[in-house]
């Protein structure tokens, strides 16, 4: 496994356990979408499954679907009803393998899951697909409430379709090796609790073999180590451009800004925005108090 794939496995893991300990503790049902399932094998799959089997509240009269989808899923039926069992998961998940390809397959699978107006997290890794994902397939997973998705592109592959399908909050980031473009994680919810919970995952996975972050909005293509306290360069960089295009913005819009708009977590762009104001690169009104959401920050002169 590469590192890069060791990489896209933590994240999916770590995302997918918080997001289903919190949907069926607000919802008795809750669907689980693995688009593009046979492209590695199926180990991401098995993966989802040993993490889905695990939760307490199956066991509570919950009910969870895992609609597996990719052009030949029968063998990976067979691994996943496979893993489902030996984890010891009850009847309270529920494991759909459904062949014919993600694309053409993802809308009608969920639709016979019943997901509409279910809690919804799909995950689709197109990196080993011909073809980017059609903007129809992304934006079928829309009709979950609340729904959200992590979509994994190839290099190269632009984020910028996705954007305007259906949820209100978009981010990405590259998981990058070297100079070259690495692939890029996007993540796209209705919730901005979610947002968070994924850049929370995104800085807590482990590094592996020089995996490292890259911030797509960057201009200078920055290097960021993976970590709990990152590098706050390219966020300083960003948020400066972004209030020279804007003139003034508050600290609860700046805070957004970096949340969808680049790599880093609302929390870092406090951190950054507290620096900026000491040294002065920035002006803040109203000038003493806490830097609070309706302060409104701006250029110095």
């Amino acid at each position: 496994m590469s590192p890069t794939a060791t990489v896209k496995r933590e994240l999916l893991v770590r995302h997918l356990q918080a997001w289903a300990a919190g949907a069926l503790h607000r919802a008795r049902r809750a669907t689980y979408v693995h688009g593009y399932a046979d492209d590695d094998g199926g180990a991401a799959a098995e993966a989802a499954v040993r993490v889905l089997a695990d939760l307490p509240d199956l066991a509570r009269g919950r009910e969870l679907s895992m609609v597996a989808v990719g052009v030949d899923v029968t063998a990976l039926g067979e691994k996943l009803v496979a893993a489902q069992r030996d984890a010891g998961a009850g009847a309270g998940l529920a494991v759909l393998p459904v062949g014919g390809g993600t694309d053409a397959r993802l809308p009608v699978a969920l639709r016979a899951a019943g997901a509409s107006r279910v809690p919804l997290l799909a995950f689709l890794d197109a990196t080993s697909a011909s073809e980017a994902p059609a903007a129809t397939t992304v934006a079928a997973v829309a009709a979950g409430k609340p729904a959200e998705i992590l979509l994994v592109l190839a290099p190269g592959v632009s984020v910028e379709p996705y954007r305007e399908i259906g949820f209100p909050l978009v981010t990405a980031a590259e998981l990058a090796t070297g100079e070259e473009p690495g692939e890029v994680v996007a993540f796209a919810t209705t919730s901005a609790k979610s947002m968070e919970s994924f850049k929370e995952a995104l800085w807590a996975v482990d590094e592996f073999a020089g995996v490292r972050l890259r911030d797509p909005g960057d201009p200078e293509r920055h290097l960021i180590d993976i970590s709990l306290n990152p590098h706050p360069g390219p966020l300083r960089r960003e948020i400066l451009a972004h209030l020279g295009e804007v003139g003034t913005a508050t600290v609860t819009e700046l805070r957004t800004f970096a949340l969808t708009e680049t790599v880093y977590r609302a929390a870092d762009a406090s951190r950054v925005l507290h620096t900026l104001v000491d040294a002065g690169t920035v002006t803040r009104r109203p000038e003493h108090g806490r830097l609070g959401g309706d302060v409104t920050i701006a250029l110095s002169a």
